[in-house]
């Protein structure tokens, strides 16, 4: 039985930063709330975990980072990150969406079978996604988006439990009335890093890792034209 793979993630795409590795099928994770404060908090997380398995960076197989969607900003620290890491010891990487993450937590975490998660977009619009759960593994329905909350279509079976995550659900609550059956997930507002471990695995027998040259981040707007708001990345 081939042995599992050592997996390191990260993510700092919204206002949460967190650190994550997976070894000997036993995980080590680490979250802060900190919105400015990404690039300072992320390494000695990595640090952290990496000593609390007591592995170094050289045995880790595969470097799973916070694609997106998300802030610029945080998307960008995510990636080069990312980069820093995987260059000098030439590991593959694998980007992971924070909209899949969240769906993860919500199915690891509260039994959910569809969810529908959503982030704050600003400027009047949410980035949202819609996942059902495949022998346990948040699955994409349709694509990715950003738009207006009002433009917001399901696709999932409205007669049936759908679970709700992300801050869009905060900033514009009638997105709680597009079904009857619709249910906030207050356990899960952000995405962590942890989440995206199982999923990394999958990604990964599925071939879709790539080198540190192939990284690619998702921003879903066409324009990196954004304004910041205060306190936030």
């Amino acid at each position: 039985m081939p042995k599992p793979l050592t997996i390191l993630a990260l993510d700092t795409c919204t206002e949460t930063c967190s650190a994550a590795l997976t070894v000997n099928d036993q995980v080590f994770s680490l979250i802060a709330d900190a919105p400015r404060e990404h690039s300072q908090r992320l390494l000695p997380m990595v640090d952290d975990v990496l000593a609390q398995a007591q592995v170094a960076l050289a045995d880790v197989d595969l470097i799973a980072y916070g694609r997106g969607p998300g802030s610029f900003t945080g998307i960008r620290i995510c990636t080069s990150m990312t980069q820093g890491l995987a260059l000098g010891l030439d590991l593959p990487v694998i980007g992971i969406s924070t909209l899949a993450a969240m769906a993860q937590a919500a199915i690891t975490e509260a039994g959910a079978t569809q969810v529908l998660c959503s982030i704050d977009a600003r400027m009047n619009e949410v980035y949202w996604g819609q996942f059902i759960a495949k022998e346990g593994i948040a699955t994409l329905v349709g694509e990715e988006h950003v738009s207006a909350p009002e433009a917001v279509e399901l696709l999932l079976d409205t007669e049936h439990a759908i679970h709700a995550c992300g801050t869009g659900f905060q900033a514009y609550p009638q997105l709680l009335t597009l079904a009857p059956h619709i249910t906030l997930c207050t356990a899960v507002t952000y995405p962590d890093a942890k989440y995206m471990l199982i999923l990394a695995q999958q990604g990964y027998q599925q071939n879709l890792h790539t080198t540190v040259d192939e990284l690619a981040p998702v921003y879903l707007r066409d324009t990196v034209t954004w304004k910041k708001l205060p306190g936030r990345e």
